[in-house]
């Protein structure tokens, strides 16, 4: 990657094992596009006694930002009450990982990827 990554944690403690997981699927996302420029990822955790009450457990909201030469690709997951931070990284990290093969093959003029857009 161009320029460092950034992690950030709010309403949750850091956490050494959750910045690893990070850092690995970021490191598989760099192997499907080595020109990555930026990466920020936001872990959020909605606590139970929020004001926001779409969240009644602990849930967790993931804000993906990968930049990429001349596009910027985002993703923003909620989880439910019932998944652990894993599965909210897992399920951000998929869909990111859709959007950037989509924006590859954009790039390299694939036909059928600009159709499924």
């Amino acid at each position: 990657m161009q320029n460092s990554l950034q992690i950030t944690f709010h309403g949750i403690d850091h956490s050494d094992a959750v910045e690893t997981r990070v850092r690995e699927k970021v490191g598989k996302l760099e192997l499907l596009f080595d020109r990555i420029t930026t990466c920020k990822v936001a872990i959020e955790s909605h606590h139970k006694n929020s004001s926001n009450l779409h969240h009644k457990g602990d849930a967790f909201h993931v804000r993906i930002d990968l930049a990429v030469p001349g596009s910027e690709l985002v993703v923003k997951r909620d989880s439910d009450e019932h998944e652990d931070i894993y599965a909210a990284l897992k399920g951000a990290f998929a869909a990111i990982e859709r959007q950037l093969k989509e924006y590859v093959a954009r790039s390299r003029g694939d036909v059928k990827a600009r159709a499924n857009v």
